[in-house]
Parts: structure tokens; sequence; C-alpha cells
């Protein structure tokens, strides 16, 4: 496990620090809360925080409750509160403040390493939840609560900034695919895009049926462009095997930037009517939003399921 470690004694880090790196644990000390807070805020590998009550600039129970808000969605953290002083009251103070587990300082070794195999358990099932509740069974993308969820940090950082783009992309003649080869190809089909769309690492999202959503944090709407033409031709390039029989397939892109004033659903809306654009123009390429595309009314019913 990854874990955070504060203490405002150099002798209690330093051995506390020596127990969990002997049960094979990576430890990263701190003597002042807010520096963890900050360290945790970044590393989202941090499975597990273990922290004094008494702390210089923030209290182990100010911290407590602060780390339980980053991970109150998705990043299970177990939290351990240490103090010398063992009471009932600290103990109900500490598990309202969000700790999942309270142990003396300085830690006996058995209990502690007990203490941490409870946690791995606990933080894995809890992942676990987390994967089933977000992500989509057949495709492998976030599904599109979750999709929706993150698209709403990224347009927190739009907002101060940030360059933002969206590409919506459909698989052309899906229907034709289930129709002429059975449900079961149309299902690898998905899977072979979606796979393929993983693999570079950005955020991925099935918006249903067919249709899938793809944020660029810091990306133009040129740059974006350029990420879904190379998907484009990554795409034509993938085979379903049915039967022996390999079957090919497309995709068409639709491309938009963030703008002043956009909210997530405006900017794939406007994606949305380049991709219905890119259809119209023969499928299998990628249209980017331009000035006459900037004028159309978005479609009714935005984000439709089905063929196109």
């Amino acid at each position: 496990m990854r874990i955070v470690v504060v203490d405002p004694s150099r002798t209690v880090l330093k051995i506390v620090t020596r127990l969990l790196e002997a049960g094979n644990h990576e430890v990263h000390p701190f003597s002042d809360g807010s520096d963890a807070l900050a360290y945790i805020k970044i590393d989202l590998e941090v499975d597990a925080l273990i922290t004094s009550v008494e702390l210089p600039s923030m209290s182990g129970m100010d911290l407590c409750q602060e780390i339980r808000k980053l991970s109150a969605s998705r990043r299970p953290i177990y939290i351990v509160l240490m103090s010398s002083n063992f009471d009932r009251k600290k103990l109900i103070e500490a598990l309202d403040s969000g700790a999942d587990d309270f142990i003396s300082k300085p830690p006996a070794i058995e209990e502690l390493y007990a203490r941490l195999r409870a946690a791995a358990r606990l933080t894995s099932m809890q992942r676990e939840l987390v994967r089933l509740a977000t992500i989509d069974y057949l495709s492998g993308a976030l599904n599109r609560r979750a999709f929706f969820e993150r698209a709403q940090e990224m347009v927190t950082r739009a907002e101060m900034g940030e360059a933002l783009s969206a590409v919506i992309f459909d698989i052309d003649h899906f229907k034709r695919v289930n129709d002429s080869f059975g449900h079961d190809i149309g299902d690898e089909v998905i899977r072979l895009v979606s796979r393929e769309a993983l693999a570079q690492g950005e955020q991925l999202g099935r918006l249903g049926g067919e249709e899938f959503a793809i944020l660029l944090s810091g990306r133009s709407l040129k740059d974006a462009a350029t990420f879904a033409e190379r998907l484009r031709q990554n795409f034509s390039g993938l085979r379903a095997d049915a039967a022996g029989k390999m079957v090919s397939f497309t995709c068409s892109f639709g491309v938009s930037e963030w703008k002043n004033g956009d909210s997530i659903d405006t900017l794939l809306k406007r994606a949305d009517v380049a991709l219905y654009r890119a259809k119209q123009a023969g499928r299998n390429r990628v249209v980017k939003v331009d000035f006459a595309l900037e004028q159309d009314t978005p479609r009714a019913g935005f984000i439709r399921f089905g063929t196109r």
C-alpha cells in the first residue's frame, strides 16, 4: 500500500516509517498536515493516511475531514488517527471526523500490520464498487453518468483558462454490422473501438449504443482534430472476426472547442452537430466546428442514441 504518515515528531515518523517499510509498504512521511494534504491531492495512488491527532498547522481531525472530502467520490483512502491519549471521547471524535480507525502511539507492530491488512481489504472492495458504478460493462469506457461527473471537473479548469476540446464519434452503419453478423460481433466492434480509444490515455465515455465522447484537456480545436484523425485511421485498420470472416468498419467524428460561457452541454452539442455533418458528408471522416456550424441550432434531444 502507498501510505502517507503525518506526525510532528521526527522520532515517531522514523519509527512508524520503518515499521511500514518492513511490511513492504511505500511510505511518504510528513511532519505538517498541510504539506501532507497538498501531497495527497496530487498523488491519486495514496491508499491510506496515518496521522497523529496533534499537528502544528492543522489538527489531525481537520486533516481527516479534508481527506475524507477528497475520497468521498472515487478515491478510497483509509484513514487511521494516532494518539497517545487513547480515551473514548477521542475515539468518538476521530470516527465523527471521518476516520476509519484509531490506534495508540507509537503503534504495536502486529496490531499496525493487522489494521493495515483490514484497510487493504476494505479499499480493494471500495475500488471494485467504484469500478462497477462508473465503468460501462461492455466497452470498459466510463458510463454516461461517470463521464459527465468527470467532465464537470474539466469544465472547472476550462473556466479558469485551460484549453478544452471535445470529440464525439460513433461507428458508421453499426446497425448493418448487427444485422449482417449478429449482436455478438457488434459487441466485439464496440470493444475494439473502445480499447483503441482507451489506449490513447484520454477520458473516454460511452454515451449510449455505438456513440462515444472524449474530452481533451489542454488541447486546442486544431490539436483535437489531429487527435481525432489519428484515431479515425487507427479504427479503420481494426477487424472483428466473424467465424473466420474479418469484418472491417469505420467511425465518424465531430470536434469542438471550449468557448467562454460554455457548459459541458453546449460544448458537446457543437461536437454533435459536427458529427452529424461528418455523416452527411459521407462518413469515415473528421469534421471540426467552424463558423457555419456555429450558426446551426443544435438538434433537439442532444446525444441521440441509434444508428447514424
